[in-house]
């Protein structure tokens, strides 16, 4: 029996029920594919210009809010540039027939303005630190020691914020005569050297604090007041400073308790020496205005100074972080 070889015809390979059916579905997949991302597009440029709007919108608004707010100011240095007989000239003018320079070289002859100068960098420089001390203090004592009552006490200390200085004003008075602090600068700094407002805006900060640094001190041996200046002042810092700003504008412009307990010029603060620029023909408004320019150097350049602490301190008070 001969051997035959039997030719079998090629078949052309077919493809796969399975291959079939994926390229049918990657048809649409990918179709969606693409309406997804167009759709994201979209939704991203109307978000954009929905920013974009919105940033326009907040520029506008802060851009009004400083013009309202720098009219009072810029009339100031104005007034302070003109001549006395034309503070009150009709029609107002924002500038005089003449740019008076004198007058700011007045205000130091007219009045012993650098006395007020001196005793408001005193009682400012002095008040403020005291501040600072026992405010510190105080909030270490209320985020971090664990005693009874100490969150009732820390809320009843928090309550004399709702009680106004005006209140409190005559029975200070009464009881700086009794220690005979009437005319000095003790009464000045003292009765406000204890404040619930720095208690609180620390204690906030401090309540940011990891545990874990605090810990980490103690395992090393450190006591609180080591913890406290080593590890937990450095890292409120910010809010210290803003601390720091507050206090030492509450101080500088404070008029009513100064003018109740201060009878002695020699001890009178600025915003009481602006009231002594009293001439035969009234007020010198000129003057008043110079002397007011002046003081607010102190008070603008401390907060230029500590300005890059300032917003950063104002979050970490805020509870952000917070227990």
């Amino acid at each position: 029996m001969s051997d035959r070889t039997i030719d079998v015809p090629a078949v052309a390979p077919t493809d796969s029920p399975s291959r079939a059916t994926s390229g049918r579905r990657a048809a649409p997949a990918t179709a969606r594919s693409a309406r997804d991302e167009r759709d994201t597009k979209l939704l991203r440029t109307a978000n954009e210009r929905r920013r974009r709007r919105n940033d326009r919108i907040s520029q506008l608004l802060l851009t009004v809010f400083v013009i309202v707010f720098m009219i009072p100011l810029i009339w100031m240095l104005a007034t302070s540039l003109k001549p006395g007989a034309e503070v009150f000239s009709s029609p107002p003018s924002l500038v005089g027939s003449e740019v008076r320079w004198q007058n700011y070289a007045d205000v130091w002859s007219y009045v012993p303005f650098g006395q007020y100068m001196l005793n408001g960098a005193i009682v400012s420089v002095l008040g403020t630190a005291l501040v600072v001390a026992t405010s510190v203090l105080s909030a270490y004592a209320f985020s971090r020691l664990r005693f009874r009552g100490r969150d009732g006490i820390f809320f009843v200390f928090l309550g004399t914020l709702m009680v106004p200085q005006e209140v409190v004003v005559i029975p200070m008075f009464l009881f700086m005569t009794q220690l005979g602090w009437v005319d000095s600068y003790q009464a000045l700094i003292v009765p406000w050297a204890f404040t619930a407002f720095g208690t609180f805006l620390l204690r906030q900060a401090m309540l940011s604090v990891p545990m874990e640094l605090e810990e980490a001190g103690k395992l090393d041996g450190a006591s609180h007041l080591r913890i406290l200046l080593g590890i937990i002042v450095p890292v409120v810092k910010p809010t210290i400073a803003v601390l720091v700003v507050f206090t030492f504008i509450n101080y500088w412009n404070s008029f009513l308790w100064p003018l109740i307990v201060i009878n002695d010029p020699s001890y009178a603060t600025v915003p009481l020496g602006l009231n002594n620029f009293l001439g035969q023909g009234g007020r010198q408004w000129q003057l008043i205005m110079a002397a007011s320019t002046i003081s607010m150097i102190p008070t603008a350049g401390l907060a230029i100074l500590l300005q890059k602490y300032l917003v950063k301190g104002i979050a970490l008070s805020s509870g952000m972080g917070g227990k």
